[in-house]
């Protein structure tokens, strides 16, 4: 009786384990990213001076490890074709498999060194970011890379991000779990629920990539007798030169000329800075535009709502996609935020209810949006493929290149929000006395007089030009990329044409 469990997990679709690997993520990377800065600064009383500096060398670190990780996991597969050294897909996914059996249990530790104070807060923020951010992209480039590896079809790869989605939407729930043990004065509670999630965590990354490596090491044993078998029959090429790896140099010239790329990635980076934007700053607009018009509770559910509805809208997104296209989905999303966000402007700051649907939905669609673009780089992975006709599609490395360019916008998001803030209004949340919940799940219910009235309206010009100016740059950029409809098919049908091509020849009997 006790062993059924266990074999239902073994006969689970491929696509349900991959999307469960969302799940380990989510559940500590959104608490991270609620209240770490709120940690540091509300109860470390970390100098403004130590956070500017651990936040800087955090952009650089943050914008470079991902190409970095690439690199190294990827490199291999630049190479052309030379005899012998196929690489066949089950062995490119068990390598990525095995990063993500290493990596995941070191990134929910690293979660753990936030909520402990052990050294110098200046020291600890820098430390603890960059260890956390290292273990996180390793994660989250192999995680990624699986979904480009995984399948080739539109159809496969959208299912295999709606169980990622839907996954995602659970993993949220530690939001709301972590707002009822949130308490800046006694950190015990808090400190158990981290250790809890982050022991969650770990055994779930262990089982989860047990079950897809039994799963691959199977089909690449069978592909390795199946290749034996025909090892006789197969035709060397001699005529064909052997063809060397190219550089990295080489590599980052022949992105250079990938025009979707350059495309994609400028408008990735407005969405990263929007989200982080919108991470970073819904506590405060829950505090300056809203806490003396709404309950407490009130506040929590709209946070609550804010990190799970994404996920839960996105799959109705994706199925979107499956009939119009990724495309025309983000397209549409980017119109939908520019339209709410001049009806609101026009409407004002004193229309609470439109007030609050607006900063939730700005919320869940520009979150709903990033989940998407996933899609676009699996696709953008296909082009590459085919433009530079590469032995394997080197995933993980371009997921890494799009990150080098579009991560720091997580760093930009703060350092310019609170810059436009505090040059507006004079509001710098490093040097109130004593210092308040600026970035919290819990709405500040008092705020001092004098300075509340500019306060107020700041946030409000924040809340709403900052995604009308996003929305803009995006459709801008947005209507220069043409890896959509027509052309799309023909990549992905040269891949297929690319992937049954590299199969042996076998003489003519």
């Amino acid at each position: 009786m006790g062993l059924r469990p266990l074999a239902c997990l073994f006969h689970l679709p491929t696509a349900v384990i991959y999307g469960s690997l969302s799940l380990f993520v989510s559940i500590l990377h959104n608490v991270f990213l609620l209240y770490y800065v709120d940690t540091f600064v509300s109860v470390y009383k970390i100098d403004k001076l130590s956070f500017w500096i651990g936040e800087t060398v955090f952009l650089i670190w943050n914008s470079l490890n991902d190409p970095l990780f690439g690199w190294l996991s990827d490199r291999v597969f630049l190479s052309t074709q030379q005899p012998g050294a196929e690489i066949s897909s089950p062995e490119v996914v068990l390598k990525r498999l095995r990063a993500l059996s290493h990596n995941g249990p070191l990134f929910a530790i690293s979660f753990l060194a936030f909520w402990v104070a052990w050294a110098h807060p200046g020291l600890q923020f820098l430390l603890c970011l960059c260890m956390y951010d290292s273990f996180l992209t390793m994660v989250d480039l192999h995680h990624n890379a699986l979904l480009a590896d995984l399948a080739v079809s539109a159809k496969d790869r959208t299912s295999l991000n709606f169980y990622c989605s839907l996954f995602s939407a659970i993993g949220s729930l530690s939001v709301f779990m972590s707002y009822a043990v949130w308490n800046k004065e006694d950190f015990f509670s808090f400190r158990i629920f981290c250790i809890v999630l982050a022991l969650c965590s770990i055994v779930g990354f262990t089982l989860s990539t047990q079950l897809l490596r039994q799963r691959f090491e199977a089909d690449g044993k069978a592909k390795w007798d199946q290749e034996s078998t025909l090892k006789e029959l197969y035709i060397e090429k001699l005529s064909v030169p052997q063809e060397q790896r190219i550089t990295l140099a080489e590599y980052l010239q022949q992105l250079s000329r990938h025009r979707n790329f350059l495309w994609f990635v400028c408008m990735n980076l407005v969405q990263v800075f929007h989200c982080h934007f919108n991470s970073n700053f819904f506590p405060l607009f829950l505090e300056h535009l809203l806490s003396d018009k709404i309950s407490v509770s009130t506040g929590s559910f709209l946070l609550g709502v804010s990190y799970i509805a994404p996920h839960l809208n996105n799959l109705y997104f994706l199925s979107l996609c499956r009939r119009c296209g990724v495309y025309a989905v983000v397209r549409g999303l980017f119109f939908l935020k520019l339209a709410l966000s001049v009806v609101m402007l026009l409407a004002g700051p004193d229309q609470v209810y439109l007030l609050c649907i607006f900063i939730a939905s700005n919320r869940v669609f520009t979150e709903g949006t990033c989940k998407l673009l996933n899609l676009v780089v699996t696709d953008l992975v296909d082009e590459d493929l085919v433009l530079n006709r590469r032995k394997q599609a080197a995933s993980a490395l371009l997921f890494g290149m799009v990150a080098l360019v579009t991560k720091p916008g997580q760093t930009f998001a703060p350092l310019i929000g609170t810059w436009l803030l505090c040059t507006y209004t004079g509001y710098d949340i490093f040097q109130r006395s004593p210092l308040s919940n600026v970035v919290s799940a819990q709405p500040k219910l008092e705020s001092a007089a004098a300075l509340e009235p500019t306060l107020r309206q700041g946030c409000f010009y924040l809340l709403v030009f900052v995604p009308i100016v996003c929305a803009l740059l995006q459709l801008l950029s947005w209507s220069q990329f043409s890896l959509h409809g027509k052309r799309l098919q023909m990549v992905k049908a040269q891949r297929q044409n690319l992937t049954q091509g590299r199969a042996p020849e076998v003489k003519t009997i």
